[in-house]
């Protein structure tokens, strides 16, 4: 971590980073991440005395443990370009720590969850965001270096891989399945304590912390009492069965330690994003183009008398209210005006607006759901086919050679209206950067456009792949920095 900083509110456990406020491949491929088909037998044991019930984890806890990684992750520092021009007699005037001396690497640490045989491990996105290089430690000590197969920060997850075989696993559960009340076990790796378990019991599901930023982003945490702190990030939090039910992210907490609530991304939720990651190399984000509010939140009486809606005429306790429709969405296509207020989804109850999140979070562009809504105190049902956030119902597929994977960054073409800004014809923007080549060996930065690799002309992420396998020394990148509009020139070695 950069420091176990004091927080108020909710801190994102791990990783690089503490954050205070209300904070915190290649072609169609077979996904060889485990389902169990039947419970691999409840471990936990239970016993009745004179003194009461008492209750045995070590089952559990020695059937999951193994699986659950120590991840460190290092930001190798990097020179300060501005650096160069100062003499260096004059450099330690300066506030910039870099700019007086040679820059220091910085490690933080995280936990991780083996979830295949041959080494894929999910985690949280904090925890390998901005790293150059990434260890992971197994439970037995043995040490690997990871590369990074796709994040996805709208969820906070990340997936990860290490060279081996034959390596302990934990199978996904049925996270839908979770009841509140229910125990729970927490396994990570906190304040780099290796391989350590809590118990807790699930306190609620559903929960947004409002810790990723807005927007497209997924909350819908499961929240639990099981004792989870910095170094947690990524961890697994399991039920009595061994069974993967989440993963660890966050707690709530005003010290950056934790103080009695600690936060997962439900398991059904991560199995989707690395169900897509291993397939398509990248997320298939669903969207029904809505804006919603809870029913109960400030100002709902109000926005439904502009939608001609009388709260006060309706029985109804639960729901999601659309305020408002996108444009060509599949909400409107499909019928759903303002002032609807979604009930249930493919029968599922909709209680807030997270939960209703989570289950879109879960389809893909081209799946259909079934959406119950009331107008006006009649009841309806209709079929909404999903889209992506463009409108589209294609998935996209973003196929990733080894050169691409180790390169660690995510490609996208410019639109015409970039190529005009710039005056360029056309190139490729980083549209995310992780552990890998680039990070480690050059200054560029995300946003960047390249226009030329060795001096060839670069416009599709085809073209670039072409260029970098058949390429067994430097690499010389030109493009155009968007911040400053101006060109400028990077070299690595392959």
């Amino acid at each position: 971590m950069k420091g176990f900083a004091k927080t108020l509110g909710t801190a994102i456990l791990g990783g690089l980073i503490t954050i205070g406020g209300y904070k915190y491949l290649g072609e169609d491929k077979t996904v060889i991440i485990e389902k169990p088909a039947q419970s691999i037998g409840k471990v936990a044991k239970f016993s009745n005395s004179n003194d009461g019930i008492s209750i045995d984890f070590s089952g559990t806890a020695e059937v999951v443990t193994p699986a659950v990684v120590h991840i460190t992750s290092t930001v190798m520092g990097k020179s300060n370009p501005q650096a160069q021009q100062v003499p260096p007699m004059f450099r330690y005037f300066f506030e910039d720590e870099n700019m007086g001396r040679s820059p220091q690497p910085r490690q933080g640490s995280g936990s991780g969850v083996i979830i295949s045989e041959d080494g894929y491990i999910v985690t949280n996105n904090h925890v390998v965001e901005d790293a150059d290089v990434l260890e992971v430690s197994l439970y037995d000590k043995r040490k690997y270096s990871a590369k990074v197969i796709g994040t996805d920060p709208s969820t906070d997850l990340a997936l990860i891989k290490i060279d081996e075989d034959n390596l302990p696993k934990i199978p996904f559960g049925n996270s839908d399945d979770v009841k509140v009340g229910q125990w729970a076990l927490a396994v990570g790796n906190p304040f780099n304590l290796e391989s350590t378990v809590t118990a807790g019991i699930v306190s609620a599901k559903g929960r947004s912390l409002r810790i990723l930023g807005g927007g497209s982003s997924i909350e819908s945490f499961i929240q639990t009492d099981a004792a989870v702190n910095p170094g947690n990030s990524g961890g697994a939090l399991v039920n009595l069965n061994g069974e993967l039910i989440g993963i660890n992210t966050a707690i709530a907490s005003p010290t950056g330690a934790y103080s009695g609530y600690s936060f997962a991304v439900p398991a059904n939720l991560a199995n989707k994003v690395v169900e897509d990651l291993i397939k398509y190399g990248t997320v298939q984000r669903a969207f029904m183009g809505i804006s919603i509010l809870n029913i109960t939140d400030p100002g709902i009486e109000q926005l439904g008398q502009k939608h001609g809606v009388d709260f006060s005429e309706l029985e109804i306790s639960q729901g999601v209210y659309v305020a408002d429709l996108a444009e060509g969405g599949s909400a409107v296509d499909a019928g759903i005006k303002p002032g609807d207020i979604i009930t249930e989804i493919d029968g599922r109850v909709i209680n807030s607006v997270p939960e209703l999140q989570e289950i879109i979070g879960g389809h893909r562009p081209g799946d259909e759901v079934k959406v119950t809504f009331i107008r006006k105190g009649s009841k309806k049902t209709l079929t909404v086919p999903l889209k992506t956030q463009t409108g589209e119902t294609k998935l996209v597929s973003a196929p990733k050679s080894e050169v691409m994977q180790s390169i660690g960054a995510e490609f996208e073409e410019i639109s015409k209206e970039e190529a005009g800004k710039f005056d360029i014809e056309g190139g490729l923007k980083i549209k995310r950067m992780y552990a890998g080549t680039l990070r480690a060996q050059t200054g560029i930065r995300e946003g960047f456009i390249i226009t030329k690799v060795n001096k060839e002309p670069i416009r599709t992420v085809k073209e670039l792949e072409k260029i970098l396998e058949n390429e067994r020394g430097g690499v010389l990148i030109e493009g155009i920095n968007p911040t400053s509009g101006k060109k400028e020139y990077y070299g690595f070695g392959m």
